[in-house]
């Protein structure tokens, strides 16, 4: 649908896989073009035709393995690795998900992040994820699958998904005329790991502001442009909302105890309609002090609470990765 969207806008579209990207030395005063090295594909054929093309400037929408992040020297961020397996239920057990999504937390499932059960059209993906114990995916996902029991029970496995999701922004999401969007420059949010809106979001505003300042192709934008515009908008607009996920996961995804306490806190009617408002509109919401200073102690407590009752966190070898993360 967006493809077919902006071929009617103009766009030219080309189904190829870009290889390498040659970048000028001087990119970032001159205005030197980029040459694109990448195989187009005609249809019906498996064999790509290589190809180059010289750009005056690049938008680096593709993906956490992106190849233009690479090319411009984005720098690394660390990643969890998501896994997700698609699973065909019978009618009958659908209807439990009709209006349902699941969210379970534990160290059995994941020891940093959650596992979930989400309705597709005809089926559901159930999956889980982590950072700090990468190798041992499968196994939470087995537990995961444990978790949904009888719910599943009987389904057939229609495809099988892995993918790495960003824990935070690239350190450069712009060199020179080149800019990064979407999971390329690093836009997941902690604690919920979201980046489908926010990909879309950015990619839209990076358009928009180097349309504006090539000034109908009269010029070329410079780096500190493009920082002071589209960067700049947008981490004004969704910094905040980074930060408190951010901070929601390095207290309630480190062990069995935070866990306990975030499931019980999600009970308040308030907490409900703060996370709803807020997932809906990509902004931190809550906006009562009464409410929030309530909120804060009832925090409080069911921290205590939790760590009181909860069982201890499975232990698990493997020192490298858990350094990474919180």
């Amino acid at each position: 649908y967006i493809r077919n969207r902006a071929i009617e806008y103009g766009a030219e579209i080309i189904n190829g896989l870009v290889t390498t990207i040659d970048v000028p030395a001087d990119h970032k005063t001159s205005d030197n073009t980029y040459k694109i090295h990448y195989a187009e594909y005609q249809e019906g054929s498996s064999t790509g035709v290589k190809k180059t093309m010289d750009v005056d400037v690049i938008v680096g929408a593709d993906g956490a393995n992106s190849r233009v992040a690479k090319a411009m020297d984005a720098g690394q961020y660390n990643f969890a690795i998501a896994f997700q397996e698609r699973i065909k239920i019978s009618e009958e057990k659908m209807q439990f998900y009709e209006e349902m999504a699941e969210m379970y937390v534990g160290d059995d499932v994941s020891p940093d992040f959650y596992g979930w059960v989400f309705p597709k059209y005809d089926h559901v993906g159930v999956g889980t994820g982590t950072v700090v114990n990468r190798p041992a995916i499968k196994q939470y996902q087995k537990a995961i699958r444990d978790r949904a029991g009888d719910k599943i029970e009987g389904g057939k496995i229609i495809k099988v998904e892995a993918h790495p999701i960003p824990e935070h922004y690239r350190p450069r999401r712009v060199q020179g005329r080149i800019s990064l969007v979407g999971d390329a420059a690093g836009y997941v949010t902690k604690c919920s790991g979201e980046g489908i809106y926010f990909a879309a979001k950015s990619g839209r505003m990076a358009a928009e502001e180097i349309v504006k300042l090539m000034d109908g192709g009269k010029r070329l934008p410079t780096q500190a442009e493009i920082e002071n515009t589209y960067i700049k908008k947008y981490d004004s607009a969704y910094g905040p909302t980074y930060a408190v996920l951010d901070a929601l996961q390095k207290v309630f995804y480190v062990n069995n105890g935070a866990r306990e306490a975030f499931v019980e806190l999600c009970n308040s009617k308030y907490v409900q309609q703060v996370t709803f408002d807020s997932y809906l509109y990509k902004r931190v919401q809550g906006n009562n002090p009464l409410d929030d200073l309530k909120l804060l102690g009832d925090t409080i407590g069911c921290l205590i609470k939790g760590y009181s009752n909860a069982k201890p966190d499975a232990e698990f070898s493997n020192p490298v990765e858990s350094q990474k993360r919180i």
